[in-house]
């Protein structure tokens, strides 16, 4: 004869539990309802703030790398590697002379040179004026380097750069705001106080950092050397994407002999120039993005403790109103281990509908949020796993207590209970 039917007739399988936990839980609707509801709220916040922070985290990295393909950043000082700031500003320019070599050196693809002032203008056409806008130079294969696609007309080319053209392409910012309903290729726009042609526009980044994004005017560099670094401050870099079949950190490596050579730096003497890749920026925003979302995990999780100790505290209702049925099941012959699988298997259940609940309300909550602020969705599948069995767990937590103290109820106190 089977557990299930045992001569003590009380003696319960899983499968008895289960259904039995299943009954009280029908005959208590609303009180189950609620503490359901109460922990699918708690799952809810906790799973659409891990997926909206990963989204922000993954947009920001789509806006900072903006490239299709990795790329290595040259500078005096990439602002990452700490270091004295005065001796950092000491250090020399990165001049056109290293182009070439630079351009030699194994590994490397598409180089682009650009030339800023670190300052910007307010720029005029008529009766109209852009916003805040930056200016500066670079070689003809910055929107390529970057994955800026061209709105109209054209990039400036290899051309206009060897001959210090005064040629001009508009981002989206200034484009809207100096022509919003005309055609603004061949018009002609005072930049430093010179004629500059307008030969294209830049399409919509739609970068994080809304509008001023897309702020900008590029011009030839040779063309900004000539015009607008009078004397004043100056930066200059290089940019460059890594060849087909190597890997940026040999590509890196090559690099450095190239300019430590170039620059005739002695051994052991420090480099005078930082080299990063673009996965080194997304690393950087993936280690800060990965803290606030930790920080955000922790506070929402506190909603689900709250869930547990309103699970705790109906269990320990529900073994109150049921103290004599249990007492005479105890009598008949039921263990001490069948009332504490009940009662655990009762909480277990709740909170798991609520953990469903709140993975589902949660999912709809992060795609409806991302799709307004525009940020990456992505299904974690081991964060719902986790999600489902955190919600239980909190659910077979909380119920040990009132599931412990029913199964030592003394069965003759039990039965004297009304």
């Amino acid at each position: 004869m089977s557990e299930r039917t045992t001569a003590q007739g009380s003696r319960v399988s899983p499968a008895d539990a289960l259904a039995q936990s299943w009954r009280t839980i029908r005959g208590h609707r609303m009180r189950s309802l609620l503490l359901i509801l109460g922990v699918s709220i708690g799952v809810t916040t906790l799973l659409a703030i891990y997926t909206i922070v990963t989204g922000l985290s993954g947009r920001i990295r789509d806006d900072v790398v903006s490239a299709n393909q990795p790329y290595i950043y040259i500078s005096r000082d990439s602002g990452i590697g700490g270091g004295d700031p005065a001796e950092l500003r000491r250090r020399r320019q990165l001049l056109p002379d290293l182009i070439g070599p630079v351009r030699a050196t194994e590994g490397v693809d598409q180089v682009d040179y650009q030339v800023s002032n670190g300052s910007g203008s307010v720029l005029k056409y008529g009766k109209d004026k852009t916003n805040f806008v930056q200016m500066f130079g670079s070689s003809e294969v910055f929107p390529f380097m970057f994955s800026i696609k061209v709105a109209e007309g054209r990039f400036f080319t290899a051309g206009d750069v060897t001959a210090s053209n005064r040629v001009a392409v508009l981002g989206y910012g200034p484009r809207k705001d100096l022509f919003p309903q005309i055609d603004p290729i061949g018009k002609t726009l005072r930049i430093f106080g010179k004629p500059y042609r307008i030969v294209g526009t830049m399409a919509e980044r739609k970068h994080i950092i809304g509008s001023m994004g897309d702020n900008f005017v590029c011009l030839p560099w040779t063309t900004f050397e000539k015009d607008g670094l009078r004397g004043g401050f100056e930066d200059r870099n290089i940019a460059l994407s890594v060849l087909a079949g190597y890997e940026s950190e040999e590509v890196m490596s090559n690099l450095t002999g190239t300019l430590r050579r170039e620059r005739r730096l002695r051994p052991g003497q420090a480099n005078d120039f930082d080299i990063v890749n673009s996965e080194t920026y997304g690393e950087l925003i993936d280690k800060v993005t990965g803290g606030i979302a930790l920080v955000l995990v922790v506070l929402s999780s506190i909603g689900l403790l709250v869930g547990g100790i309103g699970v705790m505290n109906i269990m320990l209702i529900s073994v109150a109103e049921r103290t004599r049925e249990i007492g005479v099941r105890m009598a008949v012959g039921a263990r001490r281990q069948d009332v504490l699988l009940q009662v655990l298997i009762e909480a277990g259940i709740l909170t798991g509908i609520g953990g469903v609940l709140g993975i589902g309300l949660g999912y709809l909550a992060s795609w409806g949020m991302t799709h307004v602020l525009r940020f990456p969705f992505v299904i974690s599948p081991a964060v719902t796993i986790g999600a489902a069995l955190f919600s239980v767990s909190i659910g077979l937590f909380f119920g040990l207590y009132p599931a412990n103290k029913a199964a030592r109820l003394d069965p003759i106190v039990a039965l004297g209970r009304e």
